[in-house]
Order: C-alpha cells, then structure tokens, then sequence
C-alpha cells in the first residue's frame, strides 16, 4: 500500500523557480563590484551567492575584497537591479502554464522566498504571475529573520495554506532551498534544467524537473 500522501499545496522558490531574475542579479552585482573605486578586482560566479541572502552575498563580496563596501552599496544594487528588471525580467518558461493547471487544479499554492516581500512582488508583478499569486500567498524569509536552509520559512508558508508539511511539495533551484525542503519533511522537487542532480540528493528523494509544466503531471490530492 502506498503510505506517500498525495501533494495538496505547493511551495514556489521565486528567483530561478518562477522568474528568471539570477542572471540579472549576477550582472548588476559584478557590474556594481567592477565600478567600485577602490579595492582588489574580484570574480564573482552565480555559485558564490545562490540562494543566499543579500546581506550574506555582501559578506562574501567584502570577504573577498578585504574591505568593506561603501554604506550605499546595497542600495545603489538595489536600484539598478530593480531598473534592470523592468526591462529585461522574463518568466522561467513553463510557469504560467504550470500555475493555470494548479489554479485549474484548486491546488493552493504560494512563494517562499529568501528576498524581501517588496522584490518578489515586483517580480511577480512585472511578469504578470502576480494574477496567480496575491500578497497573501507570498512569503519572505526576510519577514521571520530566518533563511533557508533553515526550513522555518516552508512550515511557516504550509501553516499558513494550512496543510501539513508532508502533502506539501517544495519546488526550488537552490541548494538552500533544497536543503530547506527536506529539512522541513516535505517533497523537493529540484528545477535543475541544466544539471544532473547530486546522488544524494537523489537518494533523499528529490525528484528533478528539466521543466517546470512536469510538475502538472504528478498525483494531486
């Protein structure tokens, strides 16, 4: 007898899950780095920071440099990246289509995401899966001072969809992320269209998606 609940919510990362926003990221903070009028040169790749906070990729930036960036770094990356955004921000493919069957489905489902609540409304918003996704399904990890690998943000997220962790599938793109789900005893599904998953993860039982619009075809409760 299968003892596996079925999925009955389902627990969106947003950068690199929903909306393709991690190059962008990457770009204005390298670019960002590079203008800088002082300090060593640095080479900053996307495995650096994945799924890391902001203040925690300003960290590993002053780490590297030996010094600390000026009070108005962040801000000023903020800003370019929001202006970057509005232009360049696209969906990862296959999300609007994966929610209209999840929507159709009268599966719940929200965001839960590392960034703040204001950035991943913008994101949602410029790409229209906002319509999906009103504020109250959105959760940021910023708002309980907890992030991921921490899974408080997921429990909190499935407490407040009200189903219990286990019916309840993580899909995410980050180790972060991943470590998250499963620490949280939920189900990870890993958006990793480009690479393998680690046997570990694997043999924890995530599952990759090469696209997202698979995760349509699994079992709903």
């Amino acid at each position: 007898m299968n003892t596996v609940p079925a999925i009955r919510a389902v627990l969106f990362d947003c950068d690199g899950t929903l909306v393709d926003s991690e190059p962008i990221w990457l770009a204005t903070m390298c670019d960002a780095i590079a203008a800088l009028p002082d300090g060593p040169a640095i080479t900053l790749q996307f495995s650096d920071i994945e799924g890391q906070s902001m203040a925690r990729s300003l960290a590993i930036v002053e780490e590297r440099r030996g010094r600390p960036l000026p009070v108005d770094f962040e801000a000023q990356v903020r800003a370019e990246m929001a202006r970057r955004f509005e232009t360049d921000l696209r969906e990862i493919p296959g999300a609007t289509t994966l929610l209209e069957v999840l929507d159709g489905l009268r599966v719940p489902f929200c965001v839960a995401s590392n960034g703040p609540r204001e950035k991943i409304a913008l994101v949602l918003r410029l790409t229209g899966l906002d319509r999906f996704v009103p504020p109250a399904r959105i959760f940021s990890a910023a708002d309980l001072g907890r992030y991921k690998p921490d899974p408080a943000l997921f429990l909190h997220a499935a407490e407040a969809l009200g189903v219990e962790p286990a019916a309840c599938a993580v899909v995410e793109d980050s180790r972060a992320g991943i470590e998250a789900g499963l620490n949280a005893g939920m189900r990870v599904y890993a958006y990793l269209p480009h690479t393998p998953l680690r046997p570990d993860d694997a043999a924890r039982g995530v599952q990759r998606l090469v696209h997202l619009a698979a995760l349509g075809d699994q079992p709903w409760g």
